[in-house]
């Protein structure tokens, strides 16, 4: 693996655990941090070994958002600088051949709670908390934020949080729907590595084309998604896992998928 300044990035049993390593500024996104990441997800595409990704934070914050010290210099071409650098390492994120789980230790906030959206299934430590806070600095939300959020929690509940920066705590949260769980502080990790190990076992390849479904289903009529379906089982058919699957279901027993 690569020797990442700004991330931690680690394999074991299949289970990739990329942690945001900044603890002294709460994890607050950069540049160079964001290009690592993208860098470890072209690790995990390159990699079939690795079936499962957990997304953490060290320290006592998952992310405090971008780094305001960490701003292009005048007259760059913020756009450019803000796609090729946030949008790939977050699109690789939402878009990634392995099931992402987020464990949300303290605060996301910003660009933090916009990464932690890409994820597949969010996890928050008891103590976690969420947070727009652009508006507190004059600017609007980004980093994929306004739309992500809607769709997580509607439109509502997603303008309030955006206008008037109000936390929002973890067990909220769950109430809310964009979090799947709320552990202790303590057994946060564990219960991800749970997850994330269940999840390494099973058939990669249609859980990531069940995301990509997902994703596309508010685009489409049903009749288009209907269809859609159908497409993608078409494909998987013929695959080991789905072959597998349907002969383990028959003969009763546990599946051993192959992704």
């Amino acid at each position: 693996m690569s020797d990442f300044q700004n991330i931690l990035f680690v394999v074991e049993d299949g289970v990739a655990t990329l942690t945001l390593n900044r603890p002294q500024a709460l994890n607050a996104l950069t540049l160079e941090l964001m290009y690592e990441v993208q860098d470890a997800m072209a690790q995990i595409e390159a990699d079939p070994s690795i079936r499962a990704l957990i997304l953490t934070g060290a320290g006592r914050g998952f992310c405090s958002g971008q780094d305001l010290r960490n701003r292009p210099e005048a007259g760059t071409d913020i756009v450019k600088v803000g796609m090729d650098c946030y949008f790939r390492a977050i699109e690789a994120i939402r878009t990634s051949r392995v099931p992402v789980i987020v464990a949300i230790n303290g605060t996301a906030a910003g660009a933090g709670f916009s990464l932690a959206l890409a994820g597949d299934i969010l996890i928050a430590a008891r103590s976690a908390k969420f947070i727009q806070v652009f508006s507190r600095i004059g600017l609007v939300p980004d980093c994929g934020s306004t739309y992500l959020l809607p769709q997580a929690i509607g439109r509502s509940r997603s303008l309030r949080m955006m206008l008037t920066n109000e936390p929002l705590m973890a067990d909220q949260a769950v109430e809310w729907g964009f979090v799947s769980e709320c552990v202790d502080d303590a057994d946060l990790m564990a219960s991800a590595g749970d997850l994330a190990a269940k999840l390494a076992k099973g058939p990669t390849r249609a859980l990531a084309e069940t995301r990509a479904l997902v994703d596309g289903a508010e685009e489409n009529s049903f009749e288009t998604q209907f269809r859609r379906e159908l497409e993608v089982n078409s494909e998987l058919r013929v695959s080991y896992d789905a072959k597998e699957g349907v002969a383990a279901f028959l003969e009763k027993r546990q599946a051993d998928f192959k992704g």
